[in-house]
């Protein structure tokens, strides 16, 4: 389980470092052609936005996955380890939860959506969302991968072992 999920992870790692990096040369390009060419290309803003998405959604899944998302463990690591196994269990419920509703709404946001086009990018507006349901689909999955790995007694987290 931990080699797969693992793998899952390195791809979003390329997909996001990928996405940053088109995202990076893409503003550059607005910048060369507005200040040099005179001729703003409109549709930079636009997949901007999708990157943008693409690098938010798919690198917070990532954040799970490796432990390195936004998290106050300063009470978790000031009670006792029974008290704290309590408060990592439920946190990792909670993110199973939010996980599953960003998956559940998300789909049906990029289903809803999926028939109109983006502006000057003729792509499918649902693409807007579509990061958002797999991100939480991926949130889903390592935190199930988490809470597997708590029950058996191998989950590795820092704030957890004392």
């Amino acid at each position: 389980m931990d080699a797969v999920l693992d793998a899952i992870a390195l791809v979003c790692r390329i997909l996001t470092g990928v996405s940053l990096v088109v995202l990076t040369v893409i503003f550059g390009w607005l910048v060369f052609g507005r200040y040099v060419l005179n001729a703003t290309p409109t549709w930079v803003e636009q997949a901007a936005l999708l990157l943008v998405m693409v690098i938010a959604f798919i690198g917070a899944a990532v954040g799970i996955h490796d432990n390195t998302h936004l998290s106050v463990v300063a009470l978790r690591t000031a009670v006792s380890s029974r008290i704290r196994m309590v408060f990592v269990i439920l946190t990792d419920l909670l993110l199973l939860g939010f996980g599953g509703l960003m998956l559940l709404y998300g789909a049906r946001l990029t289903m809803f959506k999926w028939g109109s086009m983006i502006p000057l990018i003729q792509l499918p507006e649902g693409l807007r969302s579509l990061p958002l349901t797999i991100g939480g689909g991926l949130i889903l999955l390592f935190t199930i991968g988490h809470l597997l790995r708590l029950a058996v007694g191998r989950d590795t987290r820092s704030d957890i072992i004392q």
